[in-house]
């Protein structure tokens, strides 16, 4: 006797458009569900506890099989509610699922007290998509990746991320740190969409999907990224030559000769600044770490506020002492916190 149980059909909301997989397989790189026990076909799992069925259908699924067979002996849950509930729990509470499958069915055949189950999957991710997810631990660590990825200029970065902590808008300012983290590539802030697989906040694992749209096309992106390092090399050449404690000051009497500043319409990357027709304040700042990081120079950007408006300027060491510069509003001063405090700097960690 045959029972077939209706399509457990799971829609799920598509950020990106889904990918159908005619007769292809994948293979997860890094954490999936633990190896079941096989049945005497290799193609076949067993199980006898909800745990066991559950622990089945997240195997197909970590290895992308469309469909599979799972043997169910000396079982004492109601087979087809288990099934049902199994292939739910998976497509929509574990993080693997809840991003790859589109759907899951099932039906099941009853032989003496032995059931057989065919499990469907359909999955709405390409292969590519999921044998690109990045293993992390920690929801800090997104940061890194994130900077790897915009120095790519890369548009989509899939992420499974272990003992996640934090939503949505968290990952999005970790993607913004690591945006200033990489000057060079600083060149137009993307737009950045955040998705968390699963939604609801269920375990301690996740998988974070971030979709980030340039400000102009990867191509010339890349080509205002070797004319900004062609000119940064430039500038940097005779000074690297020099002893490390002269380094600063030697960048700082060059500054005023090779950086471009217009506050009113000026661009808002360190492009703008060494090799367009003028940056802002933001702009200032990238650029101005751009070249501390090519001597060495331990600094960052500091993201503050002057006389009570936002403004980005510059940390820097200075053979052991912390000196700020702002470029805007002199290319070739540095400061002591102090007097930028008496000019109207604010910033986070600020001492009173």
């Amino acid at each position: 006797m045959k029972k077939c149980i209706p399509a457990l059909a799971l829609s799920l909301a598509l950020l990106l458009g889904g990918c159908s997989l005619s007769g292809q397989a994948y293979t997860v790189v890094g954490p999936h569900a633990e190896h079941p026990v096989l049945g005497e076909n290799e193609s076949t799992i067993k199980a006898s506890t909800y745990s066991e069925l559950v622990n089945g259908i997240l195997f197909f699924v970590s290895q992308g099989v469309e469909e599979g067979v799972i043997q169910i002996t000396d079982y004492n849950g109601d087979v087809e509610e288990d099934l049902n509930r199994a292939c739910l729990e998976v497509a929509k509470d574990d993080p693997l699922g809840a991003y790859a499958v589109d759907f899951i069915k099932n039906d099941y055949t009853t032989i003496i007290t032995t059931y057989e189950a065919t499990i469907t999957i359909s999955y709405r991710r390409s292969p590519e998509q999921v044998s690109n997810l990045v293993n992390i631990t920690g929801t800090s660590a997104i940061r890194e990746e994130a900077a790897q990825a915009l120095s790519a200029f890369k548009t989509e970065l899939a992420l499974r991320v272990g003992y996640f902590t934090g939503d949505a808008a968290a990952v999005e300012e970790q993607v913004r740190q690591a945006y200033y983290d990489t000057p060079a590539a600083a060149l137009g802030m993307p737009e950045c969409s955040v998705e968390l697989y699963p939604k609801t906040d269920a375990g301690t694992q996740r998988i974070v999907e971030i979709l980030l749209d340039y400000p102009e096309e990867p191509t010339a992106l890349q080509r205002k990224r070797q004319q900004l390092q062609e000119q940064s090399a430039a500038i940097l050449t005779p000074i690297q030559h020099q002893i490390a404690s002269r380094r600063l000051d030697l960048l700082m009497g060059t500054l005023p000769n090779v950086v471009k500043v217009d506050l009113k319409t000026g661009g808002a990357t360190a492009w703008d600044a060494l090799v367009g027709q003028g940056a802002n304040d933001e702009g200032l700042a990238l650029a101005f770490q751009l070249l501390c990081d090519g001597l060495g120079l331990k600094g960052q950007i500091i993201e503050g506020t002057l006389q009570g408006q936002p403004h980005f300027f510059n940390q820097v060491d200075r053979n052991g002492q912390t000196v700020w510069v702002d470029l805007s509003r002199s290319t070739g001063k540095t400061w002591t916190a102090a007097q930028m405090a008496e000019m109207g700097y604010q910033w986070t960690d600020q001492e009173a």
